[in-house]
């Protein structure tokens, strides 16, 4: 339900009011996992709208009509959709799975829960989840492609380069942008609190921790390989680096000599993404974010058509921290 919070949250100052579907339990094939959430909007005219999507577009059409009951006055109910229901086909759920969907209206003590990070859905706690934060060093064009496509999936991005002609919010507007050396603003991060506004949806934290990716695409032998050692001694989830396969030579052996030692050595992704055959700016941004995507969930990066078994990881402890599994009363 965080996924979709600021939405909610959006339409209630709006004064509208609000459903919300939520799957609390799927078995075998689906398209999204267990905890997503859509909503349906009413305006004081009677207007309808979705937020979100629960089920990729497979039943988000007969999920319309009982949010549609619920705000009509009709109590919570819970429904059913998968391949032992007659009705599965007719409301395209053909992906061979069972979801059980939740649908209730966003009271009080609903937006309660959202406030203070968990919010319990017939048996299952969803928590907020944490802020996912991105560091790029350098202001180019593959920085730009890079900070839009992170953005894009959720990321907090800041790009840091010392040069004011290049690093401007003109450039990357959907980043922050800081203007400093990037070791100077590395060294003062390692230990900082968050100072990014995370929003109602996210859990804010250590301004460097295990879920901050640091990209260096800066090409910089001045702030480079310093960067860089900074950023392997911190606790970043990911750190990666552009260049030629020349260059992370030279990149590995300055860092050794600055002292890195061979398991921090070991955390360098370098040269930076996946092999994907990419050479343009957007096309290298999706390279690289698809390993540092693959690099937090530890997911193989074979394509999927190579592969058995199921597509989106299960609802454990393992998979999916922030959903716990609280009791079972659905």
């Amino acid at each position: 339900m965080f996924e979709i919070a600021a939405g909610l949250l959006d339409a209630l100052r709006r004064g509208e009011r609000v459903a919300v579907a939520t799957a609390i339990s799927i078995e075998g094939s689906a398209p999204r996992t267990l905890g997503t959430s859509m909503a349906l909007a009413r305006d004081a005219a009677g207007r309808d709208r979705v937020i979100g999507t629960i089920a990729g577009g497979c039943v988000e059409g007969a999920l319309v009509g009982e949010c549609q009951a619920v705000l009509d006055g009709e109590h919570a109910r819970t429904v059913d959709y998968g391949i032992s229901d007659d009705d599965a086909l007719a409301v395209g759920l053909t992906c061979g799975g069972d979801i059980r969907v939740h649908v209730q209206p966003l009271d009080d003590a609903l937006v309660a829960q959202l406030d203070a990070g968990a919010v319990e859905v017939c048996g299952y706690v969803d928590r907020r989840p944490v802020r996912r934060r991105m560091i790029i060093l350098g202001s180019m064009d593959f920085s730009a492609a890079l900070a839009r496509a992170a953005s894009a999936v959720g990321f907090a991005v800041t790009v840091v380069d010392a040069r004011p002609l290049f690093a401007t919010s003109e450039r990357f507007p959907t980043a922050e942008v800081v203007v400093e050396w990037p070791t100077d603003y590395l060294a003062r991060q390692v230990q900082a609190p968050s100072a990014v506004d995370s929003g109602p949806a996210v859990d804010s934290g250590p301004a460097i921790d295990e879920h901050t990716a640091i990209c260096v695409l800066s090409h910089d032998w001045r702030f480079d390989a310093e960067s860089l050692a900074i950023a392997l001694r911190s606790p970043a989830g990911y750190v990666g680096a552009m260049g030629s396969r020349t260059t992370d030579a030279r990149r590995r052996a300055s860092l050794a000599e600055r002292g890195v030692t061979d398991a921090e050595l070991a955390r360098l992704r370098s040269p930076i993404g996946l092999r994907i055959g990419a050479s343009t700016p957007e096309e290298t941004a999706v390279s690289i974010l698809a390993e540092v995507i693959a690099a937090r969930t530890g997911a193989s990066v074979a394509a999927l058509a190579t592969t058995t078994g199921t597509i989106h990881a299960r609802a454990d402890a393992a998979s999916v921290p922030a959903l716990e599994r609280a009791g079972s009363r659905a």
